[in-house]
């Protein structure tokens, strides 16, 4: 067996591993892992191994500073308050409860990223419905799933894969972000609503909810966590503007507003600090490493000269048969490592925004195709089993067919109209 085909072999496994998680071992430890078989084997020498860490290092700064303001917002009960909000402005419909849910989600995907939408946003949901007497919460709960992914692509801050695709390469500005994925990101909303509120029609039918719901109050220091966050937002929203990596800013901004909100109401940053999880960054880091050791074998080269070919021939075409096959791809093994290999290959290809764009989307909106697609659906199931609640494999992927599918093929045309 040759050394790419060990390599191969080994980062298949590692894919593999952080998606189905054998013996319950956390992803990171898959990821992991796999790196250090790589070097053991001598398939690739510590600088190798180096190179692939640092080319994570504005994706680890920027995970950092929202999973600090994420969890910091969660213990001072910032989206309790909201999703109680929400479930009071719905009057007793389930119907308009269900369209506030999204728009809630949308925005703290867009603004937060999607992993704080489905970990933060999801037990907050499930406990204001159960104070509403919800019925069934589950259709509400697939909001959190689902536009976590649908709306990751309006910003590059809505989606840490956003920074792991142009990991070692360049971020583009905001305006041309904004010109490239604005019309995209609209109609993957949009569609996604369309689609998700068709399969629950009948759940939502036949749902009751209070039509008052008491509303916690809200604290000072949720206050803050909110001004942090809306701070944290606009210096982003400027950043990209400018054209500067996010990691570092991110990273500041929530250092600061936890050090504010702490200090002011007098916690221990411990509990705040343990919330986080942790785990994410050896994950994002392995998987840099073993895109790295691919990157030697000639993989990379070989996808980008495809890539590149098939956009010379149609446009249109290279624009469909990238997003739909990222797509795919990253509902098998994972979007953080296909979108790092997709990436990669983007990178190297030197292919219009609109064909990078279709990448973007498929690494982006594809996982809602299955449990396993995205880290921040897998987020949400571990929500929901710390809630006591369970959503199988095979009836997510029977939603994700009907809702992934339609959203993504549209989302698509529409970057052939830019």
């Amino acid at each position: 067996m040759t050394e790419a085909a060990i390599t191969w072999s080994i980062a298949g496994l590692t894919a593999l591993g952080v998606v189905a998680r054998p013996f319950r071992w956390p992803e990171a430890v898959w990821a992991v892992l796999g790196a250090a078989l790589l070097l053991v084997f001598r398939l690739i020498g510590p600088a190798d191994v180096w190179a692939g860490v640092s080319k994570g290092f504005d994706v680890y700064l920027f995970l950092i500073g929202m999973m600090l303001l994420s969890e910091l917002a969660r213990r001072e009960g910032l989206f309790d308050w909201v999703a109680a909000i929400a479930t009071s402005h719905a009057k007793g419909s389930p119907r308009r409860l269900f369209l506030l849910v999204y728009v809630v989600g949308v925005v703290v995907t867009v603004f937060l990223s999607n992993d704080a939408t489905a970990v933060v946003l999801t037990p907050a949901v499930y406990a204001a419905f159960r104070a509403a007497r919800v019925k069934d919460p589950m259709p509400y709960l697939l909001v959190c799933a689902f536009i976590a992914n649908a709306a990751s692509f309006v910003l590059p801050i809505s989606n840490p894969a956003n920074l792991v695709i142009f990991a070692g390469g360049e971020m583009p500005p905001l305006s041309r972000w904004m010109a490239t994925f604005l019309l995209p990101s609209i109609v993957s909303i949009v569609v996604t609503f369309v689609c998700l509120y068709w399969t629950q029609r009948q759940a939502l039918a036949e749902d009751t909810i209070a039509s008052t719901v008491e509303q916690p109050a809200l604290s000072q220091s949720a206050r803050l966590a909110g001004w942090g966050l809306l701070v944290t937002a606009l210096i982003l929203i400027g950043a990209s503007a400018m054209h500067l990596d996010l990691g570092v800013p991110t990273f500041a901004a929530g250092i600061l507003t936890t050090v504010i909100v702490l200090a002011i109401t007098r916690q221990s940053p411990i509990e705040t600090i343990r919330g986080i999880s942790w785990s994410v960054l050896p994950l994002v880091a392995g998987l840099f490493v073993i895109v790295e050791a691919v990157n030697h074998t000639g993989l990379t080269a070989l996808l980008s000269e495809r890539l590149a070919s098939l956009a010379a021939q149609s446009q249109a075409q290279a624009i469909g048969a990238a997003g739909l096959s990222v797509a795919i791809v990253s509902n098998l093994v994972n979007n953080l490592p296909a979108g790092l290999f997709a990436g990669s290959a983007v990178q190297a290809a030197h292919v219009p925004d609109a064909i990078a764009g279709a990448v973007l989307i498929g690494v982006d909106l594809g996982p809602n195709l299955s449990v396993t697609g995205s880290l921040a659906t897998i987020l949400w199931l571990a929500a929901l089993r710390r809630e006591g609640l369970h959503m199988g494999t095979w009836a997510f992927l029977k939603l994700g067919v009907v809702v992934m599918f339609p959203a993504l093929i549209l989302s698509l045309a529409a970057l052939l109209l830019i």
